[in-house]
C-alpha cells in the first residue's frame, strides 16, 4: 500500500476505518523529511495491514497542533484510535519494522485498561 496524504477532514475516517495507522508528520521544506520519505514509502509497500498516512504540517497546522507536533519528521502509530507510539526524528527501515511488529502484538484490551486506570488516577 502506498502512503496517503491525510487532512483534518479525512483524519477521523482514516483512524476509524483502519486498525493500525502510521502517520508521518512532515513539511516540504524539511531536509530530514525528504530523506525519510523513500524509506517510509518503501516500508508502506511491505505491510498491507497498516495504513501509511502523511500529514503536511504546513497545510495541516491545526491537525499537527492537536497532536502537539513540535519537530519534524514525527512518526506516530495509532491502533484502534489510540496513540501507541510517537517519536520525533527519522528511523531506519529495520526500526520501523520492529515498531510495526510491536504494534501488531499489543493487547489493546490491556492498553485501554491502562489508559482508564491513568485517567481515574488523574481525576481521582
Amino acid at each position: 500500500m502506498a502512503t496517503v496524504e491525510i487532512t483534518k477532514d479525512t483524519f477521523e475516517d482514516t483512524i476509524t476505518n483502519n486498525d493500525i495507522v502510521m502517520i508521518d508528520f512532515w513539511a516540504p521544506w524539511c531536509g530530514p523529511c525528504k530523506s525519510f520519505a523513500p524509506v517510509y514509502e518503501a516500508i508502506s509497500e511491505k505491510h498491507d495491514d497498516v495504513f501509511f498516512a502523511k500529514v503536511n504540517t504546513e497545510d495541516e497546522q491545526e491537525l499537527a497542533a492537536s497532536f502537539q507536533i513540535r519537530s519534524i519528521p514525527t512518526l506516530m502509530i495509532m491502533r484502534e484510535k489510540v496513540v501507541i507510539f510517537s517519536q520525533a526524528g527519522m528511523l531506519p527501515e529495520n526500526a520501523l519494522e520492529e515498531i510495526i511488529d510491536k504494534a501488531r502484538a499489543l493487547d489493546m484490551d490491556v492498553v485501554r485498561s491502562e489508559i482508564e486506570k491513568q485517567q481515574a488516577e488523574k481525576s481521582g
